[in-house]
């Protein structure tokens, strides 16, 4: 079966659910990690339906049964990607609550999250519909998280109000990108007793957006320890 091209996507990046039977919550979820594991070795040109369908074990009407072309599939992954960002706990500081959102990016960037943004960054530049699913799936959860630790964080004192909060969120998501996917050692820390890169990056990055943003610090200027993993 040949790829198909629709449009009229909604708003959250995906179709509207096809009529029929009741959705196979395990397939999809097959289906959605075969589309990464099929772009990572294939990228988006390379990828077909066909493909994502043999991986996951699954005839092609099946899949089209979930999604109807290969960027509706796409972008649907990322969707689901996206929602691994994880709550927004309150830890009470903004030090923690910033931790927690710089590990919830890294533990993102280094899963099939990860995989695939590399993809959607490189196609983005292209294709208008990934283009916009990677803002709105992807980097906007990210700023509405960030505001509401600003926003904590000016309530409590701890920082005076800023005139855009979303900045922590460009600055969280280009910093953690930036060490992740384009840090030469990065991709050589998972070989070592040493941190994970995401823990490495974290400990990097975390003091010096603490006094970006104008907070208090300890003696050192670099804050407290990091938070241990929840």
């Amino acid at each position: 079966m040949g790829e198909r091209t629709e449009s009229n996507q909604t708003a959250a990046g995906e179709r509207g659910p096809a009529r029929g039977r009741p959705r196979d919550a395990e397939r999809d979820r097959a289906l959605l990690e075969a589309t990464v594991q099929v772009l990572q070795e294939s990228g988006y040109g390379g990828l077909t339906t066909a493909a994502v369908a043999k991986r996951a074990g699954v005839s092609t009407a099946t899949l089209y049964r979930r999604w109807r072309s290969k960027e509706d599939l796409v972008v649907g992954t990322a969707v689901r990607w996206a929602s691994d960002l994880g709550p927004q706990p309150d830890t009470g500081s903004l030090e923690g609550d910033l931790a927690a959102l710089l590990r919830d990016k890294a533990e993102t960037l280094e899963g099939p999250g990860g995989r695939l943004l590399h993809v959607l960054i490189g196609e983005s530049a292209h294709n208008e519909a990934l283009a916009r699913v990677l803002d709105t799936a992807i980097i906007d959860p990210v700023r509405d998280r960030a505001a509401t630790v600003v926003r904590r964080a000016v309530d409590r004192g701890d920082i005076p109000p800023l005139e855009n909060a979303h900045v922590l969120a460009d600055l969280v998501v280009g910093s953690m990108v930036s060490r992740l996917f384009l840090t030469p050692d990065a991709a050589h820390r998972a070989t070592t007793d040493g941190p994970s890169s995401g823990e490495a990056a974290i400990r990097e990055l975390l003091p010096f957006l603490l006094r970006a943003l104008g907070a208090r610090t300890g003696p050192t200027g670099h804050g407290a320890p990091v938070p241990p993993n929840r």
